[in-house]
């Protein structure tokens, strides 16, 4: 699978979502979503996270940026869709643990999993809010459960850098979801079919919340470093 630096952030470009999927699972891989904001604010520490693990193109931003470096093939794969196309694709046969929101929202988050997926085999879940002692405690039973896939759903960087601890004590697939339990329990509206196939989600949450504008505007600014090649 080739990849391109954006801004000196490692992306990679898949032809397909299950190319991604397969390549992860093989490589025990961990998932960083990668959008036009985290390549133009990249950090030291942000991009040295992204660069060691495995960056996908979650925005279309980062899309048009693999294009202009030269990678016609690849598309945009919102991470709130890809973990659901890897529990539907390896259900039958891996180990899943889910650890992010609120109380209330992970329970509801897995009740709706057993239901949408029956049969599915999930080892074990939490919040996303670790106490003292607390982290320490789920990495031992990250080993002891031996999942295949974790989801952990709990915001840039704390999510990745808590995997990282995870993956360094147990070999599996980890996936950062941020607020996709949120949106899968239906407490955060998505954009429409419509908006989405047209690459204008970011449009959609804009009209939706004018708030974001001051955050919108940085899509601005990516898009014409980008056409400056000074990405």
């Amino acid at each position: 699978m080739e990849s391109r630096l954006l801004n000196g952030v490692q992306v990679y470009a898949p032809a397909t979502r299950q190319e991604l999927i397969n390549y992860a699972l093989n490589n025990h891989s961990l998932l960083v979503a990668v959008n036009a904001e985290k390549v133009l604010h990249a950090t030291d520490q942000t991009r040295d996270i992204i660069n060691r693990n495995l960056g996908y193109p979650d925005g279309i931003g980062a899309v048009m940026g693999l294009k202009k470096k030269g990678l016609d093939q690849v598309i945009k794969i919102p991470g709130c869709e890809l973990w659901l196309d890897i529990i539907r694709t390896q259900m039958k046969d891996k180990r899943f643990y889910l650890i992010g929101a609120k109380d209330e929202v992970i329970e509801e988050t897995v009740l709706k999993l057993r239901s949408e997926f029956p049969g599915i085999n999930i080892v074990n879940y939490r919040n996303g809010y670790l106490k003292q002692g607390e982290r320490e405690l789920l990495l031992a039973d990250i080993v002891q459960k031996k999942p295949d896939v974790v989801f952990v759903a709990m915001g840039s960087p704390r999510q990745e850098l808590l995997m990282e601890e995870m993956s360094n004590c147990h070999s599996a697939l980890y996936q950062g979801l941020g607020g996709s339990f949120d949106l899968y329990t239906g407490r955060v509206e998505r954009a429409p079919d419509w908006w989405l196939n047209n690459g204008l989600e970011w449009l959609y949450r804009l009209v939706k919340e004018p708030w974001r504008a001051a955050r919108q505007i940085h899509l601005v600014r990516y898009l014409w470093q980008l056409a400056l090649g000074k990405l």
